[in-house]
């Protein structure tokens, strides 16, 4: 029988558009809801504390209100702090999403890796078990930046993006020492997939780009196999604080199948 109930994407802001993006592809029919803290935006300058706190209860609102089959959690810095929390908080599948180190440790040549990311992700211990998992031959090099984050977001909004400004971002990873030969960078943040056009063109030479939004897709494609889906299912973004910068999203949130807004 079909199964009305949705998926929920959870960030701060816009950037789980990337993992909710590859995901509409292998489930085309899924409902989906999309639920941004945009009062508590932006998560990289917040405390461990706060977003730890913050993460499950509001989580916690919006399964009474949707009632999801499954959550994503399409945010790192809110994976890497409160993902095991909310898995002890609510009995129904949780997905995270953490720093794609593995894949960027396959495919570097000079084995040395650059990590994008919030200045909450980059330093968490999390991260350090990645890396000393599945790149502890390589030199692992990163660096937390809220502009890009904000940066994404603006070109969301429709704002035209400085080059100039996504190059300084790229300076404080870049810049490092040994990172003349970094080849591979993770974007450590669901919001840089948003901007990789200009991540590569502000790039300061050829390096890759890498995340985890495919295999998360493909995760929840399994997670949700052989489950009944609606013929038609308008898909909804939900804010907690539906403010002008929240409305002026509306035009790229319809691109990503998201018609109705709402708030929390």
């Amino acid at each position: 029988m079909p199964d009305d109930r949705p998926i929920l994407f959870f960030d701060s802001g816009v950037g789980g558009l990337s993992v909710l993006a590859p995901t509409r592809k292998l489930l085309p029919t899924a409902p989906f809801v999309y639920a941004a803290d945009s009062a508590g935006f932006p998560y990289g300058t917040r405390s461990d504390a706060e977003i730890a706190a913050r993460v499950p209860a509001l989580l916690g609102r919006l399964t009474e209100r949707y009632h999801p089959r499954l959550i994503v959690i399409a945010c790192n810095t809110a994976s890497t702090i409160a993902l095991a929390a909310v898995r002890t908080a609510l009995s129904l599948p949780i997905v995270g999403t953490v720093p794609a180190v593995k894949p960027a440790a396959g495919i570097s040549e000079t084995r040395v890796i650059g990590i994008l990311g919030t200045r909450a992700t980059i330093r968490q211990r999390y991260v350090d078990d990645l890396t000393a998992r599945f790149a502890a031959d390589c030199t692992v090099l990163r660096h937390g930046s809220a502009e890009l984050v904000e940066l994404a977001e603006a070109k969301l909004r429709g704002e035209a993006p400085d080059t100039a400004h996504f190059a300084a971002a790229l300076a404080g990873l870049f810049d490092q020492r040994r990172g003349d030969r970094i080849d591979v960078v993770v974007n450590a943040c669901t919001h840089f997939p948003l901007a990789l056009p200009e991540l590569i063109a502000a790039a300061p030479r050829p390096v890759r780009f890498i995340d985890g939004g495919d295999g998360i897709a493909r995760r929840i494609a399994h997670l949700t196999q052989d489950q009944g889906w609606p013929a038609a299912a308008p898909g909804r973004a939900v804010f907690t604080r539906l403010d002008g910068a929240a409305q002026a999203l509306a035009p790229a949130l319809r691109r990503f199948g998201l018609d109705r807004i709402e708030t929390l």
